[in-house]
């Protein structure tokens, strides 16, 4: 998957959490994305299997949907936090984290977490 797809399931994740129904629009006022784009990209996400959408036009993540966008999301706060409690501010953090989520490996990622837990429990003790 590409990391226009897994931004997309990622905020569809997101907007979800609220407790709202997810429509197009939603999605491309949250990316600040064209409604031709968010629409292109919606038709390509139901087409893998990734999304349904309802007859209302509520989007709903498929289980294999919602597996990528968890991950994602994990790896985004993950991430976040680890280079926050480095000393790099909030913004810087979650702008970072954006896009280090799509790029590193899942070994990667799996060592920086359990490093950045030891280290948690090390602190708080």
């Amino acid at each position: 998957m590409h990391e226009s797809g897994e931004m997309y399931l990622e905020t569809i994740y997101v907007l979800s959490q609220k407790g709202d129904i997810v429509r197009s629009i939603d999605v491309s006022e949250y990316m600040s994305f064209s409604k031709p784009s968010v629409s292109r990209a919606m038709g390509l996400l139901r087409q893998d299997g990734y999304i349904e959408i309802d007859r209302k036009g509520g989007i709903h993540l498929t289980d294999k949907g919602l597996a990528v966008a968890h991950s994602i999301y994990d790896r985004h706060e993950t991430m976040s936090a680890i280079l926050e409690v480095m000393g790099v501010g909030a913004e810087t953090a979650q702008r970072d984290a954006c896009r280090m989520e799509h790029y590193i490996s899942e070994e990667s990622f799996a060592a920086f977490k359990k490093y950045f837990q030891a280290e948690l429990e090390k602190r708080n003790g």
